[in-house]
C-alpha cells in the first residue's frame, strides 16, 4: 500500500475513535448520575431548612420523587 492510503485510514480510524469514545463516555455517565444522583433526601432536607422552610416528609418525597422522574426523561 501506498503512503497515501496509510494516511488515509490513519485518519478514518482516528475519527472513527472519537465518535465511538464520545458515545460510549456519554453512557457511562448517564448511568453513572442515574445510578448516584447529584441531590439525595438529606441534601433536600438541608436546603429547605437553610431556606427557613420546615420540610415534611410528604414534600420531600415528592421533591424526590420529581427529580427521577427528570432523570428518567432526560434518558431518551
Amino acid at each position: 500500500m501506498s503512503t497515501g492510503v496509510w494516511i488515509v485510514l490513519v485518519i478514518i480510524a482516528l475519527i472513527a475513535g472519537i465518535v465511538i469514545g464520545f458515545f460510549v463516555a456519554r453512557r457511562a455517565q448517564e448511568n453513572y448520575l442515574k445510578n448516584n444522583p447529584p441531590i439525595n433526601e438529606q441534601m433536600l432536607r438541608t436546603m429547605m431548612i437553610q431556606m427557613g422552610q420546615k420540610p415534611s416528609e410528604k414534600k420531600l418525597r415528592q421533591m424526590v420523587n420529581s427529580m427521577k422522574s427528570n432523570y428518567g426523561k432526560n434518558d431518551k
